[in-house]
């Protein structure tokens, strides 16, 4: 990528956020910034007991995280949130314009299957039916690319790199 943007990576819980975020930010040479950070203690506790976060809750949460990527615009840089709604995005959108979203998507039965191997992990398989039936994939005119976690995280890194700087071109 030429221009340094700020990347979201985004997906339903269990895609791989965490892992391949820092990965993408590595190969890009730009900082990480884990999305469950931003979460208020009261968010972790309702996810931890099985209760899925409503938009109240998510609020604080994606304007931290918007705060973030409006601090590095310019320079570029990687944050992971769920951002499983259109309204989601464009409330990240509105903090930093210049967003590009890259969706991590894949079966259910691999995603289910790699959250039941994580290890002290807030989110529960459980809230996995919550989190598909909120998700809302990239429309068209969201700057962004989708690309499926089949795979080990160093063929996922280099499909998201790749599709990302094809984006940009």
């Amino acid at each position: 990528m030429s221009t340094p943007h700020v990347i979201v990576v985004m997906g339903v819980a269990g895609t791989g956020k965490t892992t391949i975020g820092p990965l993408v930010a590595a190969e890009l040479g730009v900082p990480y910034a884990e999305g469950d950070d931003f979460h208020p203690a009261a968010n972790i506790a309702k996810m931890s007991a099985g209760t899925p976060l409503d938009d109240a809750d998510r609020g604080p949460w994606l304007d931290a995280i918007g705060a973030w990527a409006r601090e590095r615009a310019g320079r570029g840089g990687v944050v992971s949130s769920s951002a499983l709604k259109r309204a989601y995005r464009d409330r990240l959108r509105a903090a930093a314009p210049d967003l590009v979203f890259l969706h991590l998507t894949g079966d259910r039965a691999l995603i289910e299957a790699r959250m039941a191997e994580r290890k002290g992990h807030f989110m529960p398989t459980a809230l996995l039916d919550s989190q598909f039936a909120t998700l809302e994939p990239l429309g068209e005119d969201e700057a962004g690319v989708a690309v499926d976690v089949s795979g080990t995280p160093g063929e996922i890194t280099a499909r998201a790199v790749d599709a990302l700087r094809r984006q940009s071109a």
